[in-house]
């Protein structure tokens, strides 16, 4: 278990060597999170009067489902980096040495996740120094964070399965660009819950989109639910877990396969 550890310490450094070289690609990847963050801000300032967001400040409401929306969209990608290393042959050198194959996959979404941390911390700034308030206090931005990491898992390590599964570039696209605006708006990224009409309402209780919004919205609110945050993270956990499991698997079966 500590050589798989240390393994995937090893691959995630290999991952983020990337991100540190390239530190454009970090403001890049803040563009369109800025855009949510600030033209919906002002267009949408005034919704809030329709009652039902918990807040009488739309900035605040709109912070984590930028957070959350980020993370999403973050990693929904992860598959074409690992598309990348097959095409290269990079993934098949590896694959003569004794590194964990878990290392290998694992190692990928670990990276995202700092990343997805890192963008979900500087999100948060930018929206303090814009005039939101986070009453839940540094806590509450705390779950909010760890919430769009768990969901930035789930989708990294399902985006790498994929990348497994399908290895054409045009897939993957296809499908992420299909699911992306879906996710979005079926859930309460933009709208209160109660403003919304009920079958949309209904659907958000399943995407996990939703879930990370919730808690980190509920744990940044004065009187937070904890029961609320426990129950959509430890969802987002579990299935965290199964789609990292999910993704080892289908590694293991691209391995027999070359």
């Amino acid at each position: 278990m500590s050589a798989a550890v240390s393994q995937t310490w090893y691959m995630t450094q290999r991952q983020l060597m990337v991100f540190v070289r390239q530190p454009a690609f970090a403001i890049i990847t803040l563009i369109q999170p800025v855009i949510w963050l600030f033209l919906f801000g002002s267009l949408f300032r005034k919704v809030v009067e329709l009652g039902g967001f918990g807040t009488t400040s739309y900035l605040d409401y709109l912070v984590p489902g930028v957070v959350v929306m980020s993370a999403l969209g973050s990693n929904m990608w992860a598959g074409m980096g690992t598309l990348e290393e097959i095409q290269r042959g990079t993934l098949d050198r590896f694959l003569t040495t004794p590194v964990s194959r878990a290392a290998l996959m694992n190692g990928n979404v670990v990276n995202n996740g700092l990343v997805t941390a890192f963008q979900s911390l500087v999100i948060v700034l930018l929206g303090l120094l814009s005039g939101a308030d986070y009453p839940g206090g540094v806590t509450g931005i705390a779950v909010l964070v760890l919430a769009s990491v768990l969901l930035g898992t789930v989708f990294g390590a399902l985006s790498n399965a994929l990348g497994m599964l399908v290895r054409e570039r045009e897939s993957i696209i296809g499908i992420n660009t299909f699911l992306l605006l879906p996710l979005t708006f079926l859930s309460s990224a933009f709208m209160a819950p109660s403003q919304m009409p009920s079958w949309m309402r209904h659907i958000a209780d399943f995407n996990p989109l939703n879930w990370a919004m919730v808690a980190g919205r509920s744990a940044l609110s004065a009187d937070p639910g904890w029961g609320v945050v426990a129950s959509r993270g430890g969802a987002l956990l579990g299935l965290a877990v199964v789609a990292v499991w999910l993704s080892i698997r289908t590694f293991r079966s691209y391995q027999r396969s070359v």
